[in-house]
């Protein structure tokens, strides 16, 4: 026989429980509705936006009782000349002057009189109204840059909420990031600056571009070589088979994270994949998966809960791929499926008037083939596109649903960021 009373209970209990969830997802998505309104104009580092989003990560530390860490309360401001040689190093200023522009981290600590600090970051910055960087072709417009990287910034925010409530064995310094889109500059600053004992780190975790899970369930983790625990650990915080992960070992990437690996600190970095909105003003709040962002941030509690008791982690040394990473002058036009693990490089959006277009390519097509040069992988891709010139003609071959199709194509030159 039921027992109403405790079936009454019980059902209670899980109302509660789904509108504790549903509370969440709403938070979520303010966070990334605020710091992707068209009001803060793509919050390009140094402007009015950015500073309002700044302000804005401020408030909610302040909201949930994540102390102060900067340099100035929250805020850790740096002022740089930006580069004219890309491959020059920035020369960071103490004094603001003519042509200088000043970025602002925000950072909060959570005070559990710990030895080792776990630090969690996502940046905060974007492209503003495109220029260098932006994919978009026409007259300026406001990138908002939801998934790059309000989706981010939303989920630190939610762990630290979490984290407040538990995991005491480490201290935990949240930080977003500024100057990310520049050229990693707000992360570099912060390790030459930092306003923690940098020794005392245990291990950093970025989330950049997390808002986008799809169907698959596909997740990227970056990093998983920076320490020997952190395959076993992805895998057990993963044992419910929540995300299919793809990993890398390298602890250098296009992101925040690797300004830490670069101080010997061990890392993690968590991406859901580009798409055809990356680094345009198509990129907005609407076109998220919010339920998505929930499940990683709690993934990412689970991997914290597994390595709390073991102390200090191993840092090791991996091999960099970008060291070998083949260096080319052309573009196809693409977004690559960085997160496909067949045979191939397959086509996640295209963009308009370049040559996978003007060749008839379309999304869902898997590069097999470019000239002379087949294709296995994003690696092969990439040194395949290295033997081409501006200019250059030759033919493409794309597995598209099981039938190869054969191309001829024109390549541009690739763009200069």
């Amino acid at each position: 026989m039921c027992n109403k009373p405790l079936f009454g209970i019980l059902f209670l209990l899980l109302l509660c429980s789904c509108k504790t969830e549903r509370t969440v997802k709403n938070r979520i998505k303010h966070d990334i509705e605020v710091l992707a309104d068209d009001k803060l104009e793509g919050r390009a580092t140094g402007t009015i936006g950015e500073i309002t989003a700044a302000t804005y990560i401020k408030e909610r530390f302040k909201a949930l009782g994540v102390s102060p860490k900067g340099t100035e309360g929250y805020m850790q401001p740096f002022t740089f000349t930006p580069k004219t040689d890309p491959h020059a190093e920035t020369e960071y200023i103490t004094n603001k002057k003519d042509g200088t522009i000043t970025g602002r981290n925000v950072i909060g600590f959570i005070d559990n009189k710990a030895e080792n600090t776990i630090i969690i970051g996502a940046h905060y910055d974007h492209l503003g109204m495109g220029g260098d960087g932006s994919l978009h072709r026409g007259d300026p417009m406001v990138h908002n840059g939801a998934d790059d990287n309000a989706s981010g910034v939303a989920v630190m925010l939610h762990l630290a909420d979490k984290l407040l409530e538990g995991n005491t064995k480490n201290n935990y310094l949240f930080i977003a990031f500024s100057g990310e889109e520049m050229g990693l500059l707000g992360s570099n600053y912060f390790v030459k600056n930092p306003t923690i004992d940098i020794t005392k780190v245990n291990y950093m975790i970025n989330m950049d571009m997390v808002g986008r899970l799809k169907k698959n369930k596909n997740l990227a983790i970056y990093g998983i070589g920076t320490s020997p625990i952190w395959q076993k650990t992805i895998e057990e915080a993963n044992s419910e088979h929540t995300f299919d992960l793809k990993t890398n070992t390298s602890g250098v990437g296009p992101s925040d994270h690797t300004s830490f690996y670069l101080q010997d600190i061990p890392v993690l970095h968590l991406f859901t994949g580009q798409h055809v909105d990356y680094h345009k003003p198509s990129d907005d709040f609407e076109k998220l998966n919010y339920e998505g962002m929930l499940q990683i941030s709690d993934y990412i509690s689970r991997i914290i809960s597994i390595v709390n008791p073991q102390g200090k982690i191993a840092f090791t040394k991996t091999v960099n791929e970008s060291d070998d990473t083949p260096r080319f002058k052309v573009t196809l036009g693409v977004i690559p499926d960085y997160l496909f693990d067949g045979k191939g490089m397959r086509i996640d959006g295209i963009s308009e008037n370049r040559p996978a277009q003007k060749a008839g390519l379309q999304k869902g097509d898997v590069v097999i083939q470019l000239g002379e040069h087949e294709v296995m992988d994003m690696k092969t891709y990439m040194k395949a596109l290295s033997k081409f010139e501006n200019g250059n003609k030759t033919t493409v071959k794309v597995n598209r649903d099981g039938e190869v199709i054969e191309a001829e194509i024109t390549f541009f030159e690739k763009k200069k960021k």
